[in-house]
């Protein structure tokens, strides 16, 4: 993380203050010295900064993962400042060469609908503009893009790792791969923004606006990055392909219950990035554990303060209750229900049959290997003989800690 440096300026308290919530948890701001000037100038003049962060609709649904910039949006909206939430229609057409290929129009629609109202679960909407990159990027016309591209030098762009390895290693890159950090720089001259936010990834992309500002005459903004957030197994960057996500939409003892999978060295790591405690409390909390409190209340008490932020406080009580439950044993409130026909007059079903129907096992011989493994339950006792079978009736089968389903199994 970059540590504030102190200017060769008079610093007043306040931008003080907001230079703390700007940096707190980020990886680098740049350059910090133009960042203070320009919060100098909105504090003397009452005018709010623009503060853009770009978001191309690749998928619909956003994970605790992208919440890491809107926190950071977030406190900078408490500060008074103007967030410009923009949706990349234009450039998800083109395709990030990084990371993803171009989108359809269709695609792009369906993702964009549902973007803005998960991210409102963390924004101030009050304080926050919506904006879509075509209203700029289909009016500039064939015209527009060649003098947009007149404005950077081909030996600028290769300076993008993922440009020089390509071409290092004889691997094709498309002449209009070059497009996207143009139209991604070009967004910043069309909305005046004072500060980009984005991950570390999207370092060269932001740098590339602040040169196509100053190459249209304005003043360059400011760039703040930050750090990509390590998912549930503690090593790989949260996504949803790879498993390792918690998705803001999930239900509330889902939510609660991943956070309370993570390690206690990631739950700091976690509380910097995701929460909305104070350092000092956080900081408090970090020497109660390391004094020999119990590490799991401070776990707990994230989980509850995550749940409560996409669902609500009442809500994350009763999750914290339905987990202590399952860790007791106990069988949770809402679980999946299928209802199954017996086949045969009624004959009853193996349960590693049943297993597998419902999809709690892979196969037959999975749902075996479970129960010689102690790990299936029905009706909260652990099941030890595979020749069980179960006939007409209603049951509550359980594997591992986590996963339920209620079965009915009825005559045909």
């Amino acid at each position: 993380m970059t540590a504030a440096q102190p200017p060769d300026f008079c610093v007043t308290d306040p931008v003080k203050e907001a230079l703390a919530v700007t940096l707190r948890g980020c990886d680098e701001l740049i350059p910090q010295d133009d960042w203070i000037k320009k919060l100098q100038r909105s504090q003397a003049s009452g005018q709010p900064l623009r503060i853009k962060l770009g978001l191309d609709p690749t998928a619909p649904d956003i994970h605790l993962g992208h919440t890491v910039v809107l926190n950071k949006l977030r406190q900078l909206q408490d500060l008074g400042h103007t967030v410009i939430f923009l949706i990349g229609d234009f450039t998800s057409l083109i395709g990030d060469p990084s990371t993803r290929p171009p989108l359809t129009r269709e695609q792009i629609e369906t993702n964009a609908q549902t973007y803005y109202r998960q991210a409102s679960m963390v924004l101030d909407s009050a304080k926050t503009e919506i904006r879509y990159n075509s209203e700029w990027g289909d009016a500039l016309g064939s015209r527009g893009m060649i003098q947009l591209a007149a404005r950077y030098t081909v030996a600028r762009m290769m300076e993008r790792n993922d440009f020089h390895d390509r071409f290092k290693a004889g691997t094709p890159i498309s002449v209009h791969e070059f497009l996207y950090p143009l139209m991604q720089g070009y967004d910043s001259v069309a909305l005046k923004s004072d500060l980009e936010l984005g991950g570390t990834d999207q370092k060269f992309n932001l740098l590339v606006g602040r040169h196509l500002q100053a190459e249209y005459g304005q003043e360059p903004q400011c760039i703040l990055t930050m750090p990509l957030l390590e998912g549930l197994d503690g090593v790989e960057k949260m996504s949803k392909s790879k498993g390792n996500y918690i998705g803001i939409s999930e239900d509330a003892n889902t939510m609660f219950a991943k956070v309370l999978s993570i390690s206690d060295e990631l739950m700091w790591r976690w509380y910097t990035l995701l929460s909305f405690k104070s350092e000092a409390d956080i900081a408090a909390l970090k020497a109660a554990v390391a004094a020999g409190a119990n590490p799991k209340d401070a776990k707990v008490a994230l989980a509850k303060e995550i749940t409560t932020r996409f669902h609500n406080a009442a809500a994350a009580e009763a999750a914290e209750a339905d987990f202590a439950n399952r860790a007791r044993g106990g069988i949770p409130d809402q679980i999946d229900e299928r209802t199954l026909g017996l086949g045969d007059g009624g004959a009853p079903l193996g349960l590693a049959v049943l297993l597998k129907m419902v999809g709690l096992a892979a196969s037959t011989g999975e749902g075996n290997r479970l129960i010689d493994g102690a790990g299936v339950r029905v009706d909260g006792a652990v099941v030890a003989d595979k020749s069980l079978k179960l006939g007409v009736g209603s049951y509550v089968l359980q594997v591992g800690k986590r996963k339920f389903v209620r079965v009915i199994l009825s005559k045909n």
